[in-house]
């Protein structure tokens, strides 16, 4: 069973707060669900096209899981852009190709920005054909973000939308449940070339010391997957950092 929840060994939920993992999905890669249903209500929202040049920025785990998603479309050519060259090995793994910001690739009909910088941002603005789409995934909280739009953004007509998990997009919402759309989730991780998002694994007592590691970028990670060891939980069992 799949449940979106804090770390801890034991804990007590409404049996709707879980959904069924399917028999095809390892638990180990289970644990990406959350990240996997951010990546699906944006292509909701995104809406690509057969044979679509579209471009990812920004390889953090939600940038990837776009990545892993799009590279399934017939025709659809993917490029992960991102300033860590570690990044183009995760990238080969989805099959998608990877560039720096300086050689990204360009005149893309749709540029999904996952970078949560301002620089990024305007790279993908700066990445569009005219007419083009880009869909913001980044979260800034409270801060401010300076674009450049006094330059060519209303002469070539480029759209920037916001995209956000909290709601069902529009495009799915009279069809579709948040249940829905996590169980579709769940069975598009059947796909092991996911395993690439998965880049590290310890056990819940070493978090108190590891967790700050993490969080400063000392030690870099996408998911680092996080086991419950001991009786108390049973064997197996899996969480996602």
């Amino acid at each position: 069973m799949f449940c979106l929840h804090p770390h801890q060994t034991r804990y007590v939920v409404p049996a709707a707060a879980v959904t069924p993992v399917p028999s095809s999905v390892p638990a180990g890669r289970a644990v990406l669900a959350g990240t996997v249903e951010t990546a699906v209500n944006a292509l909701w929202d995104a809406a690509p096209l057969i044979g679509d040049r579209v471009t990812v920025v920004g390889g953090g785990m939600v940038g990837c899981s776009v990545v892993a998603l799009l590279a399934r479309f017939p025709g659809v050519h993917v490029e992960l852009v991102d300033t860590d060259p570690a990044r183009a090995e995760v990238a080969e793994a989805l099959g998608a190709g990877f560039a720096s910001p300086d050689d990204a690739a360009g005149d893309r009909d749709l540029v999904v920005h996952a970078s949560a910088t301002e620089a990024g941002l305007a790279r993908s603005l700066e990445l569009l054909r005219p007419e083009g789409t880009v869909v913001e995934l980044s979260w800034y909280g409270d801060r401010r973000v300076a674009l450049p739009l006094g330059e060519a953004f209303h002469s070539r007509r480029l759209t920037l939308r916001g995209s956000q998990v909290g709601t069902v997009s529009p495009a799915r919402a009279a069809t579709r449940t948040y249940a829905d759309r996590l169980a579709l989730a769940l069975e598009l991780l059947a796909d092991p070339a996911l395993d690439a998002l998965v880049t590290g694994e310890s056990a819940f007592a070493e978090l108190p010391e590891l967790m700050p590691r993490l969080a400063s970028g000392e030690i870099p990670a996408l998911c680092h997957r996080v086991r419950y060891d001991g009786e108390d939980t049973g064997a197996g069992a899996h969480s996602g950092a």
